[in-house]
């Protein structure tokens, strides 16, 4: 595995990467950049839900010069739902670039993509039913593109697309880089492969299955506002010996790992930011016991060798399967069984179901616990202790003192003030922590078919949905191309909403 730093990007792409929270690559990502950072055409074999969107997105953004109002880049997607999202994604890879992303697809108003298209984007990511409309048009012109992405090829096949992407394709330069993602290989898209790239480099990725069968797989499917509580209730409820709570970004981590020692946890933080020596301190003492919970981020936890870890947290649900199969590793180890319990917000749900069929493993639901439930969690700790300290029998120092209280006092209320002060009642304090933009499923619902792309009915729907991430150049409040000034608001009104500085690291 590799940090993305070490892949070769440049100073503007690394800062837009580190405030998206992203520290490692995934292996699609690792493997493929450096390779398509050298100009050369990759076909990428990965499922979905590994990281391709990143992985040709950088590469794609490192090929666009910025005070060059031509479209230079197009990315070709089987569906809009598809579209909008690789079109986000790049859209914030490329913050501190400024790149000018467009999304065009069926089922929205062609005009208003013509209107869009006018102002000269960078890069196009669209269907390609509705590519092909504008292409006839002559309202999306391909001449000085030098970098052309087909994501999920095969699902393109499946649709009926190949005939159009070989027309859109016919409409590039013929020499440009081609950057090729499918699941599987099958003869059209290796024709494809032969007819329109040059030495293309393959990069294959397989998802991990999850086979260790002495995890108990769980989720909390719960709001984000309420993730903190509900965590905090399973500690108190689950006792866990050794636990790793895992967050998405360093924030959340520094955050957490704050906010459990607030309420009275032993709790340290770990993330790629922290120094050496510091890391090996931490891991030292979340060793030894003298912390319980240890909060790690995926590049932190990566190959770490700990012994007798009886819980995994996923505070946050992973960027990738993969991340997840590498977290839960953590757990279970030495034919020692383990818990896994992943929280996940009511919009995560459909993201968590695609890491089930990816890793081929199907998590239990649990119910978040209750403000009782986690009191009779305690309780059940401290009668535990009181009954090891009964079966210690070295109790005779304290005998004098029993037998006089026993004659002020009847059994049942000495016993009770007993548990009282050795149970750790639940803390309430309140805390506030910094949420995190929810992970969406890479594959969406509708749109999905021949009809769906070339529909130009329906406008409002994909209007609503957005497909639009045009930035103005000005961030003064000029209005180059009839764009707004700002750059949250003209991303709103387009139907984009882009996470606010405070949501990302």
């Amino acid at each position: 595995m590799a940090l993305f730093k070490e892949l070769g990007l440049s100073e503007d792409i690394m800062k837009s990467i580190d405030r998206m929270g992203f520290e490692e690559a995934t292996p699609i990502q690792s493997e493929t950049i450096p390779v398509a950072l050298t100009g050369k055409d990759v076909i990428g074999q990965a499922q979905t839900g590994t990281g391709k969107t990143i992985a040709f997105g950088l590469p794609l953004l490192e090929n666009v010069d910025v005070t060059n109002d031509s479209i230079q880049g197009i990315v070709i997607a089987p569906t809009r739902e598809l579209a909008i999202q690789v079109a986000e994604e790049i859209y914030k890879a490329s913050y501190h670039k400024r790149a000018r992303v467009l999304s065009v697809f069926g089922g929205q108003d062609i005009s208003r993509q013509i209107r869009s298209l006018k102002k000269n984007p960078h890069i196009v990511v669209g269907t390609p039913g509705r590519l092909l409309d504008h292409i006839n048009r002559k309202t999306l012109r391909l001449q000085n593109v030098n970098t052309v992405v087909l994501d999920e090829a095969d699902e393109m096949l499946n649709m009926g697309f190949i005939e159009d992407i070989e027309k859109i394709l016919a409409e590039t330069p013929e020499k440009k880089q081609t950057l090729l993602f499918s699941a599987t290989m099958p003869a059209p898209i290796r024709a494809i492969a032969e007819r329109f790239m040059s030495e293309p480099v393959s990069v294959k990725v397989k998802a991990k299955e999850v086979t260790v069968s002495n995890i108990q797989q769980y989720y909390v499917e719960v709001p984000e506002k309420k993730k903190f509580d509900t965590l905090t209730r399973l500690l108190d409820i689950q006792s866990p010996e050794l636990a790793i709570i895992f967050g998405r970004t360093k924030r959340r981590v520094d955050e957490l790992s704050d906010a459990l020692n607030v309420r009275g946890y032993s709790a340290e933080g770990i993330h790629g930011d922290l120094s050496q020596a510091k890391r090996m301190s931490v891991l030292r003492k979340f060793k030894e016991g003298s912390i319980d919970v240890l909060v790690a981020t995926d590049v932190a936890a990566r190959g770490l060798d700990i012994s007798g870890v009886t819980h995994v947290y996923n505070f946050d649900i992973p960027q990738d399967p993969e991340s997840y199969v590498h977290r839960i590793g953590r757990t279970g180890r030495a034919g020692k069984s383990g818990l896994a319990i992943t929280f996940v917000s009511p919009r995560e749900v459909s993201y968590l179901h695609h890491v089930e069929r990816v890793t081929k493993r199907k998590m239990d639901k649990m119910k978040a616990p209750t403000l009782d439930e986690a009191l009779e969690g305690q309780q059940k700790m401290s009668m535990e202790k009181l009954t090891q300290a009964v079966e210690a029998k070295n109790l005779g120092f304290y005998r004098n003192a029993a037998e006089q209280l026993l004659e002020e006092h009847d059994a049942v209320t000495l016993v009770s003030a007993a548990l009282k002060l050795f149970t750790k009642e639940p803390d309430e304090t309140p805390i506030r922590l910094t949420e995190e933009a929810p992970m969406h499923s890479r594959r969406g619902g509708g749109g999905g078919g021949r009809g769906g792309d070339r529909n130009r009915g329906g406008g409002k729907s994909g209007d609503r949905k957005g497909g639009w991430n045009k930035r103005s150049d000005n961030r003064g409040g000029g209005k180059p191309g009839g764009g707004s000034g700002s750059r949250d608001a003209n991303a709103k009104r387009q139907g984009y909403k882009r996470s606010s500085r405070k949501e990302r690291v």
